[in-house]
This record gives C-alpha cells, structure tokens and sequence, in this order.
C-alpha cells in the first residue's frame, strides 16, 4: 500500500513539473512572437510601411506567392494602337498623413493587374483575414514607376496622333478621389520636372519637347500632318467650378459653352495662346496651374474642387482650321457621402456637382469603346465641351485611374477601380488562378479571393455572395451619402438621390441667373447715377426746365424701383433653392 502511494505521488508531481515545463514553454514562445513582432513593426516602419503587423505580413506573403506574375509593359499591344480607349491606374506611395494615421500599404499593382488587400476580422473579432479584389487594365503602375514610363504609355502615343493632322481628336483624363495624385500626375505628365528626369539615364522628353520635336520634323508625317511650317500651336486652358467654365489664362473670365446649328462646340469667349517654343509652352502651363481653385475638403487638405482642361491645338496657318487636338484634363477629385457629412453647403453643392459629371463622363466614355449609337455627352458641361472626342471618328482616348495605398481608402480605392472596370469592362484572366471569364460578364470583372490569417484559426473565412459590380454604382452611393448600400436601392432611395442632383443643379442655374442680374443692376446703376449727375448739373443752371427734370428724374427713380423688385424676387428664389438643399442634405445625412 505504502508503495502505490509514493507511485501516486510521483505521478502528480511529474504532472505538475509537465505542466510547469508546457507553461514556461509557452511564455518563452510568447516573449519570442513579441520580440520578433516588435522587431517586424521596426522594419515596417522603416521601410515606410506602419500599421497592423498581421495584415502587413498577410500582404507581403500574397506579394511573394504572385510576383513572378507580373508582366513588362512592352508586352501586348498596349491599348491604343488597336482600340479608341485605354485605361491605366497608377498607384502612389504612402504619404505622411496616411503614416501618421498608421495605415498600411494595401494596394498591389502587378502590370496588368491592380489588387486592393482589404483588411477583414471575422465574427469572433479576433481572427484577421484579407479580401483581395483583382482588376486587369491596360496598364497597372506601381508606386516605383516614373512618370515617364506613364507619360510614355498614355499621351505620348496620343501626341503622335494628334499631329498626324486629319483632325485627330485625343484626351487624357487623370481620375481618382481626391488626395490620390491625379494632379500630380497630370502636371508631370505636362512638366515632367528634374525629379523624374534624375531617375532616368535616357534623356526625358517633356509633353511640350515632344510635341515641338514632333512638329520639328516635317517629313514625320507628310503633307497632312502637322509641322512648325504648316500648323501652329496654342494652349487654351480652362475649368468647369461650381457649372461654371472660367479661362485660367486670361483673369479667370466667365466663358459660355455654346453648340451651333452645325453640332460645333464653341466655348464663347476663350482665348488662345499661341507657343511657339517649349519654354513658352511650359510658362502657360504654370500659370493655368497657379489660378486653378482649390479647398481643403475632410479628405484632402488642397483638393481641386474644377475640372481643369488643357487643351493643345494645331491649326493652319494658311486658313486656321483646327488639324489637331489634344486635351489633357485633370478631373476634381471624387468623394464618397463620409466625406462630405461635415462639409459647408458649398463643398456639398461642389461635389455633387463633380459627382454627377462623373458619373456622365463615365457613360459617354462606355459608350464610345462600346460603339454606341448614342452618346449622352449633353449630361453635363464637361462632356458637352469634350463632345467631339466621343462622337468623331477620329479620336482616341486614355485614362488614368490613381489610386491611394492606404489600407483606410480601401472603399475608395475599390471604388475607383471599379469605376474604370465599367469603362474598360476588361476582366481578369487566370493569372491568379482564376476561371477566364467572358467579356463584359457583369458578376466577374473584379475576381475576389480570400487569405485568412494562418495559425490563428482553422476555421475558413467567412464567404459573401458575388459582388454586383455591374449594379454597384460608387456615384449614386455619393449622392447618396450611404457607404453601405450593396447597390441594391429601393425606388424611395433612388428618388432621393435624383432629388438632389435635380435640386443641386437648379441651385447653380439660380445661382447663375441672380449673378448675371445683380452685374447688369450695377452696370444700368452707374448708368443712371451718370445721367443723375448731368440731370443735376443742368438744372443748377440759370436756364432749365423744371418739368423736364422731375419728369426724368421720376422715370430714374421707377426703373431703379423695378430693377430692386426684380433683384428682390430673383434673390428670394434663389434662398428657396437653398433651403431645399439643405433639407435634403440633412435628409441624406441621416
């Protein structure tokens, strides 16, 4: 008995000395995952790259299983040699205010494919898993591409076209939200300044050297084409604020767009400037940089709140026929309803207004590489003034999406890449191991795959139904102001939003109408006052006519009666107008 009692003994003590070895393993292992977690969050942070050590590991293991897949930017034909649109998306790096925020680089562009690593927690809380969204385009550029690489995939084919004369049409537009370097990329692409100069060991044509080393050559294109002695060149430059089109070249006057009985856009108004050097080129481009207007909004402390339109044209110089043009066209930066709760009436009335030309730009652009019959390119000012590149036979088109990194602009980011799918309506091949889908399939143009977190659980992560991106729609959620809405609206929602937009729009044509008429008040005023001046002096003379006077005088007075009358009923208007807004907003806003 005394012998099964020391045995029962030992056998617990062993267990406990068991238990104790497992624990203190245990918390060895734990002191080891927190050092080494503290050394990984050290080199993140020195590479540039803070945030959530987990996620940033989940990112660099999907990078490391795909990289091989990545492709040059020769390869193919690259767009435009073959179709009338090309859609690019370039990604930029990290900036200050997103490292100091501490979000994570959450964007992989593989060229031709742009992914979106969106951070998930299943329902436990605890367990982190990624969503990665896949989007092919012509070109994906990554945060290590130089503007001139991007220069030379986008516009410098469409600088060739353009002089080749025959009244070649080209535009390319810089989309993205706002903060995600549209304008940068878009002077660069205009400037292309010494800092991407420094990294190239080949000399660097800018937009302006290339095109006067183009026109240079006089046997480049023959006869038709364009060439410093038959064409000249000059800049027109302008912005779409607020419905209103202003020339950032000549003390930002108001211009009218206008359209003939012939279907010719005419921007009443503008002025050309003719270049006749690059140097000259380059002065005009600076100074319609310098007038554009610009807000800081919840997003972007120095948003572009107009559309700004370069546009290069190459006339005759015989008869001054326009043989060419190219526009470059930096659009205002979108934004999505979070962003715009806190805003003033007049960055919500601003961006609404960008929005809803958007989203028309986004149909008519569709409608050309879809090869419509009809291009709704009257929807907005901005299409109406670019309607010759979407109707002429003779145009061609590039876009170039760019796109924030930061893992807390995925909505954004997905947004706009979604929004150049449409556009494009490519699809993603089986590069990542993914069915081809058919063109223009509306369930399957953004593939989505799913990479759990290992050895947190073994439990898959979450599945969701296909994502309707043919029915998501990121404009109407602006409108909106619903970050959530699957795109699914009830009739009730999609009223409201058409409410507002119709409700926005009849505030910039009040707005319009009671500025037009408050100028001509001033000018009919100071009319007035100059003939109440000479009325006085006459009668303050040894000879007048007493009756003449007061006769004059009373038909002054009534016509500076009606003329307040008439201000006075187009003022109250325009505060109805106002009043709707802002009960609306408060409708969308809760």
């Amino acid at each position: 008995m005394v012998r099964k009692s020391i045995s029962a003994t030992d056998q617990t003590r062993l267990r406990i000395e068991k238990m104790e070895a497992d624990r203190e393993e245990r918390r060895r292992r734990q002191e080891a995952m927190r050092i080494e977690r503290a050394a990984e969050e050290k080199r993140n942070v020195a590479q540039v790259n803070p945030g959530d050590v987990d996620f940033i590991g989940l990112v660099r293991q999907w990078r490391e299983e795909h990289s091989g897949l990545a492709r040059s930017h020769t390869e193919g034909s690259g767009g435009l040699s073959e179709d009338k649109i090309c859609v690019c998306v370039r990604k930029r790096p990290l900036n200050e205010k997103e490292r100091k925020k501490r979000d994570h680089d959450a964007v992989t562009c593989l060229h031709p494919t742009a992914t979106v690593h969106s951070a998930k927690l299943r329902v436990d809380g605890i367990s982190k898993y990624l969503d990665h969204h896949s989007f092919r385009f012509d070109h994906a550029f990554d945060e290590e591409t130089t503007t001139e690489e991007v220069y030379r995939c986008t516009a410098k084919p469409l600088v060739d076209w353009v002089c080749g004369g025959r009244g070649a049409r080209a535009t390319v537009f810089a989309y993205g939200q706002t903060g995600s370097g549209k304008t940068y990329t878009m002077g660069r692409i205009q400037q292309m300044v010494a800092a991407d100069n420094a990294l190239s060991a080949h000399p660097i044509f800018t937009c302006a050297d290339d095109i006067f080393e183009t026109l240079s050559d006089n046997t480049l294109f023959g006869d038709e084409g364009c060439s410093l002695e038959n064409a000249t060149c000059s800049i027109a430059i302008f912005e779409i604020y607020g419905g209103r089109i202003q020339d950032l070249l000549n003390n930002r006057n108001r211009l009218k767009v206008l359209e003939d009985g012939k279907g010719e856009v005419i921007i009443s108004g503008l002025e050309e400037f003719e270049a006749t050097n690059p140097k000259q080129f380059l002065a005009m481009i600076e100074k319609g940089h310098t007038n554009r207007t610009t807000h800081a909004t919840e997003a972007n402390d120095v948003s572009s709140r107009s559309h700004a339109i370069c546009q290069i044209l190459f006339r005759d110089k015989n008869n001054g026929k326009l043989k060419g043009k190219l526009s470059l066209v930096d659009l205002a930066g979108s934004e999505r309803g979070n962003d715009t709760k806190s805003h003033n009436r007049q960055r919500r009335t601003e961006s609404a207004e960008i929005n809803t030309s958007l989203l028309a730009l986004k149909e008519c652009i569709r409608a050309i590489d879809g090869k419509s019959q009809h291009v709704p390119y009257r929807q907005s000012k901005l299409t109406l003034i670019l309607k010759d590149c979407f109707v002429s036979r003779n145009a061609k088109t590039a876009m170039i999406a760019t796109l924030s990194p930061g893992s807390s602009s995925s909505d954004h980011t997905l947004n706009t890449l979604r929004y150049a799918d449409r556009i494009k309506e490519n699809v993603v091949g089986d590069d990542f191991g993914k069915e081809t889908c058919p063109k223009k399939s509306p369930m399957n143009r953004g593939q989505t795959n799913k990479s759990p977190l290992k050895n947190v659980s073994n439990n898959p992560p979450p599945t969701k139904a296909n994502d309707r991106f043919d029915e998501y729609d990121e404009l109407d959620q602006i409108l909106d102001g619903d970050d959530d809405n699957d795109g699914n609206d009830t009739d009730d929602e999609a009223y409201r939003r058409e409410e507002f937009s119709e409700t926005v729009q009849n505030l910039y044509e009040e707005q319009e109408r009671l500025l037009n008429l408050h100028m001509n008040i001033i000018h009919e005023n100071a009319e007035l006052l100059m003939e109440e001046n000479k009325l006085l002096s006459s009668v303050q003379g040894d000879d007048y006519d007493v009756d003449e006077y007061a006769m004059r005088l009373s038909e002054i007075v009534d016509r500076k009666t009606e003329m307040v009358e008439n201000l006075r009923e187009r003022l109250l208007s325009f505060q109805g107008q106002l009043k709707k807004e802002e009960e609306l907003s408060k409708k969308h806003s809760h």
